[in-house]
C-alpha cells in the first residue's frame, strides 16, 4: 500500500487508508514501518470502529480467525482473508452472512499466493463447464520433491533443509500429509463445479512415503512424481484427491520446480488453460490480499475505504 497507493489511487479510483491493525502484541518489532498508534491489541477496536469499512484477515489457523471474520460480515463490514483452512470448513456459513447483511467476503489470496485463480474461475470462464482442475499448489512439497528428484537425496535430507529456509514449518504435517493442498483443493473445486466439495470428501496422501527409488524408477518410464490436487466432474459427479502422482515429463505441470505452483484447467470450450507463478510468501500473497481490496472497495462504490 505504501508503495503502489498512489498507483492505485490513479489506476483504480480507491483511497485506501489503514485505520486499525489488531496485533497480538503491539510492542514487538516489525519488519516494517508502523504508525504505533495504528496497532492494538483489542478486536473491539476494529469491530465497533464505524470508519473500517473493510477487514484484511490474515492471521491463519482456523480459531479465533473464524469467530473474527463471522463477527465481522454481521456488522456488515466486508472481508479480505487469505485463510484456506476458515475458507475450506466454513465457506457456506460465511457466504450466508454476508448474503445478510450485504457484505462481501473476498478470498483469492487462501490459494496459490499471487495467482489469480479465483478472479479468474469467477470472472473469466463463467461460460464454461470446468471439466478437470489439476494442480501443484503447495510448494513446499513441490521444493522437496525437486530437490529429491534433481539431485538424488532422501525425503528427510531435503525436508530439514526446506525447514532451515523456511519453507516448511517446525511441524511440517499440514504441507507433507497434503491436508494444505486439500483445503485448496476444496474451495477451486466448489467453484469449479458449482457444488460444495467438502474437506472430508477429499482423499489425501502426503509425500512422506516417497523414496529417491521410486522417483528413479519413475524416470526410467518417462514420468516425474508430483503432489497434485485433482478434481473431476463427469456424469454429474465430482471426484477429488490429493496424493503422489506419476506424470509425464512431457506435461506441464512436470516442469514446475521448487516452490512454484501451476494450476491446470481443462474447460468444455475454452480448452487446457495452465496458470503458474508463485504460490506463497509475502508480496505474492499481499497481492492478492490488496486486490481483493480494491475490488471489495469497488464493489461497495466508495472512492475511500477503511
Amino acid at each position: 500500500l505504501e508503495e503502489n497507493g498512489k498507483m492505485i489511487r490513479d489506476h483504480e479510483g480507491v483511497e485506501i487508508e489503514v485505520k486499525k491493525i489488531l496485533v497480538r502484541d503491539t510492542s514487538r518489532k516489525r519488519n516494517v514501518e508502523v504508525d504505533r498508534s495504528l496497532l492494538t491489541d483489542n478486536p473491539e477496536d476494529v469491530f465497533k470502529n464505524d470508519e473500517i469499512d473493510i477487514i484484511a484477515e490474515f492471521m491463519g489457523g482456523e480459531m479465533p480467525a473464524f469467530d473474527y471474520i463471522r463477527t465481522a460480515l454481521e456488522q456488515g463490514k466486508s472481508v479480505v482473508t487469505a485463510n484456506k483452512e476458515v475458507i475450506a470448513k466454513h465457506l457456506d456459513e460465511l457466504e450466508l452472512e454476508a448474503q445478510k447483511s450485504g457484505a462481501g467476503l473476498y478470498f483469492e489470496a487462501s490459494v496459490a499466493g499471487g495467482i489469480p485463480i479465483i478472479k479468474t474461475l469467477r470472472r473469466s470462464l463463467q461460460a464454461n463447464h470446468v471439466l478437470e482442475i489439476m494442480g501443484i499448489i503447495n510448494g513446499t512439497t513441490n521444493y522437496i520433491l525437486t530437490r529429491m528428484s534433481e539431485q538424488g537425496r532422501s525425503f528427510d535430507d531435503v525436508l530439514a533443509e526446506a525447514q532451515r529456509l523456511g519453507y516448511a514449518e517446525p511441524d511440517p504435517a499440514a504441507d507433507v500429509e497434503g491436508y494444505d493442498a486439500r483445503y485448496k483443493l476444496s474451495i477451486l473445486s466448489s467453484i469449479c463445479f458449482r457444488n460444495r466439495v467438502t474437506v472430508d470428501n477429499i482423499y489425501c496422501e502426503g509425500i512422506t512415503k516417497i523414496f529417491p527409488a521410486d522417483i528413479q524408477y519413475a524416470g526410467e518410464l518417462g514420468f516425474g512424481i508430483k503432489l497434485l490436487a485433482i478434481a473431476k466432474k463427469q456424469d454429474g459427479k465430482i471426484e477429488a484427491r490429493v496424493h503422489p502422482t506419476f506424470i509425464p515429463l512431457s506435461h506441464p505441470l512436470s516442469a514446475v520446480r521448487d516452490s512454484y505452483n501451476a494450476i491446470y484447467i481443462k474447460g468444455d470450450m475454452v480448452g487446457n488453460l495452465m496458470f503458474y507463478g508463485r504460490g506463497a510468501g509475502d508480496l505474492p500473497t499481499a497481492s492478492a490480499v490488496v486486490s481483493d481490496i480494491i475490488t471489495a472497495s469497488q464493489n461497495e462504490g466508495a472512492h475511500q475505504a477503511r
